[in-house]
Parts: C-alpha cells; sequence; structure tokens
C-alpha cells in the first residue's frame, strides 16, 4: 500500500493535480510518458481518479464541520439547560425544606448524577412533574418557576434531545465519509505511486522534468 508520510492529504491532492496536469499539457513530459503508457487516455484515468478524490475528501470536510457545529449546538443547550436546572433545583430543595415526599417526586434528593442520560432523565422529572402538579406548581411559583417557565423549560428540553440526535446523525455520516474519503485515497495513492516510478524511469535524464511532477530531485 503506497504512503505519503510528508504530506497532508490536502497537500497531497494539490501534488498530484499539478503533476497529472503537466504530465498532459506540458508537451514534452506528454510525449514521454506517452512512451511508457501513460498516454492522454491513461492520465484521464488518473485525473478522474483524483477528482473522485477529492469529491470524497471535500465531503468528508463538510461532514467534520456539520458534525462540530451540531456538537456546538447541542453542547450549548445543554449548559443553558445544566443551569437553569441547578438553580430550580436550589429552590426547590429549599421550598420543601421539611417535605421529603415531594423533594424525592421531584428528584432533588442525593446526588445529582454526572452522566448525560441520568442527568437528563432526573431534570427531566423535574419539570413534568412540576407541569403536572398543581399544588407544586403553586408552592414553586413563589420563587419565580410559575407554569409558563416550566412549559419553556420543557420545550428546551425537547430541543436538547433534538439537538443530540442531530449530533449523533452526523458523527455517523462523518465516520462513513472518512471511510469512503480512506478508501478514494488508498487508490489514488496507489495510481500515483505507480505513475511516478514510471516518470522516474521514464524521465531519469531530465530531471527538472520530474520537478515539474511533484518530484524533488537532489542536486
Amino acid at each position: 500500500m503506497a504512503t505519503r508520510p510528508k504530506l497532508s492529504e490536502a497537500e497531497a491532492l494539490e501534488q498530484y493535480r499539478v503533476a497529472l496536469e503537466n504530465a498532459q499539457n506540458q508537451s514534452e513530459i506528454a510525449t514521454i510518458m506517452a512512451e511508457f503508457g501513460y498516454d492522454t487516455d491513461t492520465i484521464a484515468q488518473g485525473k478522474t481518479l483524483l477528482d473522485e478524490t477529492r469529491t470524497a475528501y471535500d465531503t468528508n470536510k463538510t461532514e467534520d464541520d456539520e458534525t462540530a457545529e451540531s456538537y456546538k449546538k447541542w453542547t450549548d443547550l445543554k449548559v443553558s439547560l445544566a443551569d437553569r436546572y441547578a438553580l430550580d433545583r436550589k429552590k426547590a430543595k429549599v421550598v420543601f425544606r421539611n417535605d421529603e415526599l415531594t423533594k424525592d417526586k421531584l428528584g432533588v434528593t442525593g446526588i445529582l448524577p454526572q452522566a448525560y442520560v441520568k442527568w437528563l432523565e432526573i431534570t427531566k422529572k423535574f419539570y413534568s412533574v412540576g407541569l403536572s402538579d398543581n399544588d407544586i406548581q403553586t408552592k414553586l411559583g413563589r420563587l419565580k418557576i410559575t407554569a409558563d417557565y416550566l412549559t419553556e423549560t420543557n420545550t428546551m428540553i425537547t430541543d436538547l434531545e433534538a439537538a443530540r440526535a442531530e449530533y449523533l446523525r452526523e458523527v455517523g455520516e462523518s465516520q462513513d465519509a472518512t471511510k469512503i474519503k480512506d478508501a478514494a485515497f488508498v487508490k489514488m495513492d496507489d495510481w500515483m505511486s505507480e505513475f511516478y516510478a514510471v516518470a522516474k524511469i521514464a524521465l531519469e535524464d531530465n530531471p527538472q522534468l520530474l520537478e515539474s511532477l511533484g518530484k524533488l530531485v537532489r542536486s
């Protein structure tokens, strides 16, 4: 398998593009390479492979960007909800400081879980119970946890769950795009490895032409 330890993927794409352009359009190189099997049709095959690799690379970059954006959206919503719930939890503990049963019903007893799923379940419980129990809602209202506030927070939870689903979907799409991109580069690197091996032989007496294909020749 061909490797390119000194080039990034972007650098490799550019080097390959320049090499194939010059192998096709620089008349002296084109003539010599054609004699070694790299005629117009063969170079065209390489350029088609390069186009496919470029597309796979760009798609992967787009998916990575979308994954980063969706992650930020999800985490920003989580921070907002976590800050809100942390304060509301304190308020509930004050309001129901002498009512262990209600505190347990709201889920504000014990240590707040740090794991996302467990934390979210505790948070959802607090607002759903607060919205469905009129007596609890009335008492929480003393500290500005009103029915409208509870409804608004439930909407935040819904948005958070949707944002996490979107993020996980983007992660999957990004992973798929990475596999496709990696597979494309394996084929492209292998094709270009043979191309350069032949070019070194074909242009052995013309090192300056070899440099036009992106291969530096030591003087």
